[in-house]
């Protein structure tokens, strides 16, 4: 395997793009920066690849290179054919689209894998090399400065080693998992991971602001204007959002409408400097949003997952987690992949509110199969739980109708 840290050209690029394609697989990891930006960036890929003569070959992409020549690594990430390695691989995945403005195919993440092994859902690179490979690294250079250039030799050596086992522990979780049939479950769960996106909602972003779903429609036609002016702000200074506009302070401006500079300055959470600099473009998003405010609305039940809550839900939720937490228990896998309290509970409000049958992932595919139907029959009565000897027993209904 070489050793130098060199930062690979165009042509060495090419060269293990084409590796990966003759292999079949591609492990990669990235270094990336995100504080005090708009945007997540991007500015180191790692790149390894089975080589017949050296065993690995690593290589190193600088994103940050303008005329780089990303594009037949952009076909490889695209290729069904390649299957592509990565660990809690979600950002990088995001980033890589991004950056390179294409599709990623046939993912393969070591972290959501190992929880269908037996392994803690969020369990990190390094616990998995000891207790899977008995390899120990020496983390050393994580938090440095990864958009400065020239990259120190020790950060180079760093980046390297993130790819130097990931071939190799893919390699034994799909030992582990194709031995206990559960490696379609895991193929399953990643190809979520392959449509991860780091594009910004603004629905989303507005759904979440706090106390949104006390305000009128006036109201909140003003708010979705100042979250598309932030957006927009952030993106142009490349600057964080809450640094542009904190969402209290938001909210707030739509509740107040403020029009006019004396109105606007009786809002806490603007600031002096923030008001010279942007008090007519907030004044003019406010009059803005007042304008369109007999526009389409969002559904106050929207703002909501799966509608509101009920205090009287409470005893039901937990019923169904430790219906959850049994069937985990029996399969060996980490609770965490097949629910979250949020899926539970969007659950029950649907059953309790004749709403039709949620889209939260605790009800399909494989999460279906192994106790999701299970939930549905434990919620219409069709199902009870029981104590024996210590430990959770399922009972199926004889005659219910």
């Amino acid at each position: 395997m070489p050793t130098k840290p060199e930062i690979s050209d165009d042509a060495v690029i090419a060269e293990i793009a084409a590796q990966a394609q003759r292999s079949g697989q591609l492990a990669l990891d990235t270094e990336f920066m995100g504080e005090g930006r708009y945007r997540t960036l991007l500015c180191l890929v790692q790149l390894a690849v089975p080589d017949h003569t050296a065993g690995l070959r690593i290589e190193l992409i600088d994103p940050l290179q303008e005329r780089l020549d990303g594009a037949p690594l952009a076909r490889v990430l695209a290729d069904p054919a390649v299957e592509v390695v990565v660990h809690a691989g979600r950002q990088d995945i995001a980033l890589l689209r991004r950056r390179f403005d294409t599709p990623v195919r046939n993912v393969f993440d070591t972290q959501i894998a190992a929880g269908f092994a037996g392994m803690a859902a969020q369990a990190s690179y390094e616990t998995l090399l000891s207790e899977l490979l008995g390899v120990r690294l020496a983390k050393s250079a994580s938090f440095t400065r990864w958009d400065a250039r020239p990259l120190s030799g020790e950060q180079l050596a760093y980046a390297r080693e993130d790819v130097v086992h990931l071939l190799e522990l893919a390699g034994e979780l799909r030992r582990r998992l194709g031995a206990s049939g559960r490696l379609q479950w895991a193929r399953e769960e990643c190809r979520a991971v392959e449509e991860s996106s780091d594009e910004r909602d603004e629905q989303a972003i507005l759904a979440r602001l706090p106390r949104i779903r006390n305000l009128g429609a006036v109201s909140q036609a003003i708010a979705r204007e100042l979250v598309a002016w932030r957006e927009r702000t952030a993106a142009t200074t490349d600057r964080t959002v809450q640094s542009v506009l904190a969402d209290a302070a938001l909210v707030e401006l739509a509740k107040r409408r403020p029009a006019t500079m004396r109105e606007l300055e009786q809002i806490r959470g603007l600031g002096q400097g923030g008001l010279r600099r942007s008090g007519p473009e907030l004044l003019e998003a406010v009059r803005a949003g007042a304008e369109h405010a007999d526009g389409p609305q969002i559904p106050l039940e929207r703002l909501a997952r799966g509608g509101f809550p009920d205090p009287a839900d409470a005893p039901l939720v937990a019923l169904c987690e430790a219906l959850v937490r049994a069937r985990a228990r029996e399969a060996d896998l980490a609770y965490e992949l097949i629910a979250a309290r949020a899926d539970l509970q969007t659950v029950v409000t649907a059953v309790r509110t004749g709403a039709p049958e949620p889209d939260v992932r605790t009800l399909r595919g494989w999460r279906r199969e192994l106790v999701g139907a299970e939930l549905l029959e434990l919620l219409d009565g069709r199902l009870s739980l029981s104590v024996r000897e210590g430990s959770l027993s399922v009972d199926r209904q004889i005659g219910h109708t």
